[in-house]
């Protein structure tokens, strides 16, 4: 386990329980070099200031606050810590809410909880609870210079810290209204159908990102000149619904069948 990137308390009414924090997901992309096209050689990127005509590294610079037109304050690392809030060390429960009452557009990060030594058991007396009443807690806690929103739900052993955005940052859906179209019950019953035939338990470990693989292929082919057609694009129209979702199910059920097998 990687080392813990935050320490505190999860509070709510006069309980405070000691816990540590760490990151639960990393994103897995395909490393690319910025590089000079004429030459191909990697970059290096430097700031240049207009004030003294120069360049320099990131090194040599400095986070500024404008609080004036022209005029700015320079916070230091130590700045940060000094933060007047509360949850700065604090996971800070404002209440409790039925799990299902989070719209999942609100998730945005996860991250593991695990009790220190002293908070062993109030932290197994808070997961218990909220497994029993099926509740989460939702609170407010300040990492990388920012309060999150967030909530607290049991996981296996531990419990997890998710980050949510708040109401503002949600976007307005708009005028995105889809068009009023009226489904027969036949229609209706075959989608069903489908749904029903295609319906599985989750395994997350069956899943993987396929794009670094078949990226991997177009790099390879670059490697040796060759070249790699581009897939087609798939046909968006469907002249006969039903005949459509009658054949999806066959194929459904017969994969289905054949995964039992092989099981």
């Amino acid at each position: 386990m990687a080392r813990a990137f935050w320490k505190g308390v999860i509070s709510f009414g006069m309980v405070a329980i000691p816990v540590k924090m760490y990151v639960a997901t990393e994103s897995h992309t395909t490393s690319f070099h910025i590089l000079h096209k004429k030459c191909l050689s990697r970059l290096k990127q430097m700031w240049f200031c207009p004030t003294d005509n120069e360049y320099l590294p990131l090194q040599e610079t400095v986070r500024g606050y404008e609080y004036a037109p022209g005029q700015y304050v320079v916070l230091e690392e130590s700045d940060f810590k000094k933060v007047p809030l509360k949850t700065l060390h604090s996971i800070s429960i404002d209440g409790f809410v039925n799990s299902g009452e989070i719209d999942p557009i609100y998730y945005q990060g996860s991250h593991y909880l695990e009790p220190d030594e002293l908070g062993v058991k109030p932290f197994s007396l808070l997961r218990q609870t909220l497994l029993k009443t099926g509740r989460v807690g939702v609170a407010k806690v300040t990492f990388q210079r920012q309060e999150h929103f967030c909530c607290l739900r049991p996981f296996e052993n531990i419990m997890m810290l998710h980050t949510i955005h708040y109401q503002a940052e949600i976007l307005p859906k708009g005028d995105l209204k889809p068009p009023v179209q009226e489904l027969s019950k036949n229609e209706l019953d075959m989608a069903a159908a489908l749904v029903e035939a295609m319906t599985k338990k989750f395994h997350p470990q069956d899943y993987r990102n396929d794009y670094h693989e078949a990226l991997k292929k177009v790099i390879d082919a670059r490697v040796k000149g060759l070249e790699i057609k581009s897939p087609r694009e798939p046909k968006a129209a469907v002249k006969d619904l039903m005949e459509a979702l009658r054949t999806s199910i066959e194929t459904a059920r017969k994969e289905t069948t054949a995964a039992g097998r092989t099981k």
